[in-house]
């Protein structure tokens, strides 16, 4: 049985060292976000850009800005009460890249609405332009590159 561990050991060292799992996790987000007629092309696309952004150095363009926060929320809101619940508000924020994998979530028990998501994604991004040094989505979109270039 020790040998089974052993491989499946390798293979989670594998995936978290070339962070595949984070591609895989902003692929699928990008590909259910835009919903293009041809998901596999458009994947290929994606990756395309990618690697291109890698090799040249230019960046690559982030997909999310005020109007994709508030679409990502209503499509949570499926019975349009203006609200979300809080498991979709916490995989929101994983999906996005926005919760640290070890940071823990509480439940304060009030609603989540679309003002406390969008401040909550806003807050977030910017913290993640401060530790990567600038102030706008161009720094976001960097902390991405970051995460899918590497």
């Amino acid at each position: 049985m020790q040998a089974g561990g052993s491989r499946e050991l390798e293979a989670r060292n594998y995936l978290e060292k070339h962070r595949i799992m984070e591609l895989l996790s902003y692929l699928t987000s990008a590909l259910l976000f835009f919903r293009p007629e041809k998901p596999r092309e458009y994947l290929i696309t994606i990756l395309e850009r990618l690697r291109i952004a890698k090799i040249t150095g230019v960046a690559f363009p982030f997909f999310m800005d005020h109007s994709n926060i508030v679409a990502m929320f209503e499509m949570m809101d499926t019975s349009s009460k203006g609200t979300i619940s809080f498991v979709q508000y916490k995989e929101a924020l994983k999906t996005l890249g926005l919760l640290n994998k070890d940071e823990v979530l509480i439940d304060d028990g009030h609603i989540i609405t679309l003002d406390k998501f969008r401040a909550e994604v806003n807050k977030r991004t910017e913290e993640i332009c401060g530790r990567t040094g600038g102030t706008d989505s161009a720094s976001y979109q960097t902390a991405t590159e970051l995460l899918l270039l590497h």
